[in-house]
């Protein structure tokens, strides 16, 4: 229950109407959710304007609304009028859940890759300094020192959820919480609300530009997490700092943005926060992390060069949070993988399976170059690229392939309501433009499961078989509905069926 006085201190800027006092069970942008003594936010969305709905909110019991517009069916309604319903409602979410971020330190993470892996990294290295912390990424939360899976299809849960894990984590004991943020949970407001006081950014490539419409918006959309440095609640003794990479071309421009203080990570250009001496090897990753001051060899058993960047990230972000070399080290090296991030499937196979979450053209690119460098024969890649998103990157990434894969099989990846044939073809012509043969070198298998089982079929003792763009995730869809899938079934069944177990 929250109290309509706490309500209009969450919204300053709201203009009231026939406000009075009074008691609101719960708060909620969906009409069908209402119940008597709720709140409706509405919320005017792409398709469907939530001001359709005041009145079969009124009917089922509001006993207040917050609206962009004033609508005749509000009536005599104590009502609240804002200019972003959508901001609106997070703020009020967090209001709800007494502002849970204001009581611990809050760690955002943002970027197009790696966001899920700094995340995780991050976290192991605040649990190895002593620190009591919890998270939120694409493939769990962690409450109270326990991992729940989540569905999310999105990284970002809804601003109802993101509050509610937030007071959950903090209940728990935490003092610290990473939170994984995406460009739509910036751009569409569901992590308003939260008090951030370190911004981390992996790297800002080409993606999702099918929602913001230009790389420019993009990127702006991520510039939203270091902007809200500036406008969040100041914490005693925690200061506002922005981490930022170097070696990325979002640098410049986040680095414009003011913050109490900014961490620069790097390995080709300058940097406070670098690594020397780097190995590479299907062990993983070993490197001297080196800071002014300081410096502290880093053992990882994560694979790839391009994890390099991840590590630094995280430690970067420890290391401004007063964090030890020495718990940096111990908590990088208790990290052993994220699901469905370069994740090895062995069954006893003469070849090597990997499940990986790559699915925009710099990570399937990192991805394929990664592989390269520990497998001794043949590199298989099986990929799609989903439906409804950015198109611009389908002829691309069929060109990434075409180039670092020996073969290629492409297949769905959350086609929605496009034609699948046709997200094949597109990326199948990046496969012929550079000079690349189908049914020699790429075949289009539509059906993922078959794809698999295919590129599975083909290998060879030695070579290496890559799935990408799936990962962790539990679904795929098709038309409008999300479908069961699991990408380790698909793998573990396609080695079952020629005899590894």
């Amino acid at each position: 229950m929250i109290t309509g006085d706490t309500l209009l201190m969450a919204l300053p800027m709201a203009s009231a109407h026939n406000w009075r006092s009074l008691n609101i069970q719960h708060i909620t942008s969906d009409s069908r959710e209402v119940m008597p003594g709720d709140l409706f936010v509405a919320i005017p969305g792409v398709a469907v304007d939530g001001h359709r709905f005041i009145a079969d909110a009124l009917r089922a019991g509001a006993s207040a609304c917050v609206v962009e517009r004033l609508v005749p069916e509000l009536g005599g309604t104590p009502t609240l009028v804002v200019s972003n319903a959508r901001e609106a409602y997070g703020c009020l979410q967090a209001a709800y859940y007494g502002n849970p971020s204001r009581e611990v330190t809050l760690i955002g993470v943002t970027g197009t890759d790696g966001k899920t892996t700094t995340t995780r990294l991050l976290s192991a290295i605040l649990r190895a300094a002593g620190k009591a912390v919890g998270s939120i990424n694409t493939v769990s939360a962690e409450i109270g020192g326990i991992e729940s899976p989540l569905s999310f299809h999105t990284t970002t849960p809804d601003a109802a959820e993101v509050q509610a894990y937030l007071r959950q984590i903090r209940d728990a004991g935490a003092d610290y919480v990473v939170l994984e943020t995406t460009s739509h949970g910036l751009a569409q407001y569901r992590v308003a609300g939260c008090d951030y006081d370190v911004a981390v950014v992996t790297n800002i490539t080409h993606e999702h530009l099918d929602f913001h419409g230009s790389f420019e918006a993009y990127r702006d959309a991520k510039a939203m997490l270091f902007h809200a440095l500036k406008r969040s609640v100041r914490k005693p003794g925690v200061p506002k700092i922005a981490v930022l990479n170097a070696d990325d071309a979002s640098y410049a421009y986040l680095a414009a943005i003011p913050a109490d203080s900014q961490v620069v990570y790097g390995v080709k250009e300058p940097a406070t926060v670098t690594a020397r001496d780097i190995i590479v090897s299907v062990q993983g990753l070993q490197f001297m992390l080196v800071w002014p001051g300081g410096e502290q060899m880093v053992r990882s058993p994560l694979l790839g060069r391009y994890n390099i960047h991840n590590l630094l990230a995280a430690a970067a972000a420890a290391l401004a949070l007063g964090v030890s070399g020495e718990a940096i080290a111990r908590g990088i090296a208790s990290v052993c993988g994220v699901v469905g991030r370069m994740e090895r499937i062995d069954q006893g196979q003469p070849f090597t399976a990997i499940i990986d979450f790559a699915h925009t053209p710099n990570a399937l690119e990192h991805a394929l170059r990664t592989v390269r460098e520990f497998s001794s024969g043949q590199v298989i890649v099986v990929f799609g690229c989903a439906g409804l998103r950015d198109r611009a990157k389908r002829a691309w990434m069929g060109e990434i392939a075409g180039r670092l894969a020996d073969k290629v099989v492409i297949t769905a990846e959350d086609p929605r309501t496009e034609a699948l044939d046709d997200i094949i073809a597109e990326i199948a012509a990046g496969c012929a433009k550079v000079g690349r043969v189908e049914d020699r070198d790429y075949f289009r298998v539509p059906d993922r499961t078959q794809a698999i089982a295919r590129a599975l079929e083909i290998a060879r003792p030695g070579d290496l078989v890559i799935s990408t763009g799936k990962g962790h995730e539990r679904s795929m869809c098709f038309g409008v509905t999300e479908y069961p899938w699991s990408e380790h079934d698909a793998v573990r069944a396609g080695l079952h069926a020629l005899g590894y177990s």
